[in-house]
């Protein structure tokens, strides 16, 4: 029979040592969370479900990156010394830095020795099998976006009081997998994240190539796939309720993901779709992207329908491999500005002593405005509106 690789979600195995996740040195076994993989038949992965350890059971899937998208007709912001999301949001008038807090970046990577990275502790993690470094520069132009320091006189990071990040290496050459997503976020919470950004998603046309070379029909290979993606929707699903239920012991953590780019507004207003897995999993604050106009922000073409918050997104200034600064569009791209905003608002509570899962949620959700939006946007493309920094 035909054999593949499942995730397994297991909660309560016992005690577990923890990292700088929390206050004491075990988690209780109510709040443990065990990320394992497995090869099992369809039959096996049925019987290992019904155990009452057993939280979820889903076939690894191939997760691919959201790339940036190119714009024909992107807006130019306007030169200055702050990139230009910033003030969007709010983050230079904070007086919040993120001091204090641990942001995770589960993307493809980072350039270590990058000036916008000096001075903070980086924790990092390589998932998946290739170099080290940041190949690619997606995660490097999103780190910098949270906690990057100023480059060359410009300022990009929205948190740059952050003194430790957690880095984690998913997404290589050839993508990655559900399986190595699940254990990084794990990872990421024993290292003691406080908010973790993903700007990633399901790559259900690639799963579907795999069924069909390992030689399952076309027509049972799409049937498969489908299946598969539902079961992984379950399974984040469970892995963040979990996370919330560990909230009590470990601190809490808020999981940011990119609605996606699917979208094609510029070719017609109706081509949209939904927001992309993970980010549509209940418990996962999906983010849309805002760009510039002169008539106020505006949702980004290129941006999926339905997320909880917006950010900026289109023309963002931040930090590449090698050194220097370049410019982004995409969903990926306003992630990691509400990542920031997520920085600031923990920092503010963690002073006031009022640092709940419920809190953080509340604040950084409710932050968000639709004030200075262009008039006519749809409330469905841009969910609350535009994410703000706590200002007092």
């Amino acid at each position: 029979m035909l054999r593949t690789k499942h995730v397994i979600l297991r909660r309560g195995e016992g005690p577990r040592e923890r990292g700088t996740a929390g206050p004491s040195s075990f988690a209780p076994d109510e709040a443990t969370v065990s990320v394992e993989v497995e090869s099992l038949t369809a039959g096996r992965a049925a019987e290992v479900s019904r155990r009452a350890d057993v939280e979820a059971v889903a076939p690894v899937i191939p997760m691919r990156l959201i790339g940036p998208v190119t714009l024909d007709e992107a807006v130019e912001p306007a030169a200055s010394s702050v990139a230009w999301g910033l003030p969007a949001v709010g983050a230079d008038t904070s007086p919040f830095t993120g001091d204090g807090v641990t942001v995770a970046v589960l993307d493809t990577g980072i350039d270590p020795s990058h000036p916008a990275f000096e001075g903070v502790e980086l924790v990092r993690r390589n998932f998946t099998g290739e170099g080290d470094d940041d190949e690619h520069g997606h995660g490097t132009h999103c780190a910098g976006t949270i906690f990057g320091r100023d480059v060359n006189g410009r300022r990009i990071g929205v948190a740059r009081g952050v003194r430790k990040a957690v880095i984690g290496k998913v997404l290589g050459r050839r993508g990655g997998g559900s399986d190595t997503i699940l254990t990084a976020i794990q990872w990421a919470i024993d290292e003691g994240a406080q908010v973790i950004s993903m700007s990633l998603g399901i790559d259900f046309p690639g799963l579907v190539a795999d069924l069909e070379q390992d030689g399952v029909p076309t027509e049972l290979a799409t049937s498969m796939a489908l299946e598969a993606y539902r079961a992984n929707i379950l399974l984040f699903e469970k892995l963040a309720s979990l996370v919330q239920a560990r909230a009590t012991f470990s601190g809490p953590c808020l999981m940011v993901a990119a609605a996606g780019n699917e979208s094609r507004r510029d070719k017609d207003p109706d081509f949209v779709i939904a927001v992309s897995p993970p980010a549509a999993a209940d418990g996962m604050v999906s983010v849309a992207a805002l760009g510039p106009d002169a008539a106020g922000f505006t949702i980004a073409s290129f941006s999926n329908y339905g997320a909880r918050l917006s950010g900026p997104g289109v023309n963002v200034l931040s930090a590449k491999p090698g050194g220097g600064l370049t410019m982004m569009s995409g969903t990926s791209m306003a992630t990691p500005h509400v990542a920031g905003v997520a920085a600031l608002w923990a920092e503010k509570l963690m002073k006031a002593n009022q640092f709940t899962l419920q809190r953080f949620t509340d604040r950084l959700v409710g932050s968000a405005v639709t004030e200075g939006l262009k008039p006519g946007f749809r409330p469905a493309d841009v969910g609350n509106g535009m994410v703000r920094a706590p200002q007092d």
